[in-house]
């Protein structure tokens, strides 16, 4: 199997082109800084791996004359009239947990694991988030 690895950040950059053709066709791309190793990856082929490896578990309830949308473990949850209505509340409440992530939570203690989540926001459209709430 051909990888492309960099063991220092100078080679890296100096070869810049090659890691986004090897994350582009698939291959394993990564780039070593002193201790850390960081992964270059097709943002797509990442988006739906997420998406496979981590289903949304949301779960839809009729109430009160309209919809609300929860999604068990995470301080989310939407209420509106209409189911349409209720999925395009849930992708902005997703938005905006994911921003409050990046922002402060990434280091809590219970919501540190949610790393994969907020990179499946941020890789995600409107639509993409709206199919991984109802399992597509």
């Amino acid at each position: 199997m051909t990888t492309t690895h960099f063991a220092t950040l100078t080679e890296g950059r100096a070869h810049f082109k090659d890691l986004f053709d090897a994350a582009e066709s698939g291959r394993p791309a990564s780039v070593r800084r002193e201790s850390s190793r960081a992964a270059v990856v097709d943002a797509e082929r990442l988006r739906q791996a997420l998406a496979t490896l981590q289903p949304s578990g949301a779960e839809l309830v009729a109430e009160a004359g309209g919809w609300s949308l929860f999604i068990p473990g995470l301080p989310v949850a939407v209420d509106a009239a209409t189911m349409d209505e209720v999925l395009d509340e849930m992708v902005q409440a997703l938005r905006e947990y994911a921003d409050d992530w990046t922002d402060r939570l990434l280091y809590a203690p219970n919501h540190s694991q949610n790393w994969g989540l907020v990179q499946l926001i941020a890789l995600s459209d409107d639509q993409q988030l709206k199919d991984w709430l109802v399992g597509q």
